[in-house]
């Protein structure tokens, strides 16, 4: 594949919001050619107890979202880091988007944890292929706080750096993954869909 914006690369948890923001944030940085996703039903933060979440739906702007959690409780989305979280997402782009909506293909798609990974194979089993335009499924295990999404975004950039650089990714990216794995020591998930 060699060139690094010409690989189209997903990076996908559950809310849009965190672990894939930050990779996006980071691959983006090193010229790569990105797109982030969440595949869960709504948008979900953290709220002021664990029974009280702050829900969204897919599509709300990351500036009303800031706005409304500011004007609920500054001190305690201070604290936490999500107005931080959220004005670096705004920066990026405008809202979280819903991987299952996306009409776009992609060459790699790197999840962040095994029920996005299943979500997101579940999604493109359910479509009927037109094309036979092979997809790389990857799942690298990501704690959703904001120190792991950090060294996960780390971890993204290298395996994406390592898949980038392959002559011939499809035949390449087992002993690749492999390779990384042992490096990484976490557990990799992969398959190859098709479009």
């Amino acid at each position: 594949m060699g060139l690094q914006e010409d690989m189209k690369i997903a990076v996908i948890c559950s809310s849009n919001m965190n672990r894939s923001m930050e990779a996006h944030a980071f691959l983006a940085k090193k010229g790569f050619n990105v797109e982030s996703f969440g595949t869960g039903d709504k948008v979900k933060l953290p709220g002021s107890a664990p029974d009280k979440p702050n829900v969204y739906e897919f599509g709300t702007t990351y500036e009303f979202i800031y706005q409304d959690l500011l004007t609920k409780d500054k001190s305690l989305y201070t604290q936490n880091g999500l107005l931080h979280m959220l004005d670096r997402n705004r920066r990026i782009k405008q809202k979280p988007q819903k991987f299952q909506t996306a009409a776009v293909r992609f060459d790699v798609i790197i999840t962040c944890e095994e029920r996005v990974y299943d979500q997101t194979v579940d999604y493109l089993n359910s479509k009927i292929p037109d094309d036979n335009v092979p997809v790389h499924v990857i799942n690298i295990d990501i704690q959703d706080n904001h120190e792991e999404a950090t060294i996960g975004a780390f971890l993204i950039c290298e395996l994406t750096g390592m898949l980038a650089d392959a002559e011939d990714l499809d035949n390449e990216i087992d002993e690749l993954l492999l390779e990384f794995e042992a490096k990484a020591q976490r557990n990799i998930l992969h398959c190859i869909m098709f479009y």
